[in-house]
């Protein structure tokens, strides 16, 4: 099935990428538009990256101090 590019400007691009890799427009086109789902493949959802970093680096146990304007103003010297 044949693929026809109407747009001047993917057309510029697909022939200087064709350029630079020496391979015809269609190689150029099929190489960029594999390596693009390979990299929607590989990509790691935030989820999984958040879910990673939090056990990486878990918060630190709750104190039970209270975090209200008293306790900042004792922490910063004020009465």
């Amino acid at each position: 099935m044949p693929l026809f590019i109407k747009d001047d400007e993917t057309a510029a691009l697909v022939a200087e990428l064709a350029q630079k890799r020496h391979c015809t427009k269609q190689d150029a086109v099929k190489q960029a538009v594999r390596a693009a789902l390979d990299h929607d493949r590989e990509a790691i959802p935030l989820r999984e990256r958040l879910r990673q970093l939090w056990a990486e680096h878990p918060l630190p146990p709750k104190s039970g101090l209270v975090a209200d304007k008293a306790f900042f103003d004792d922490l910063s010297g004020e009465p």
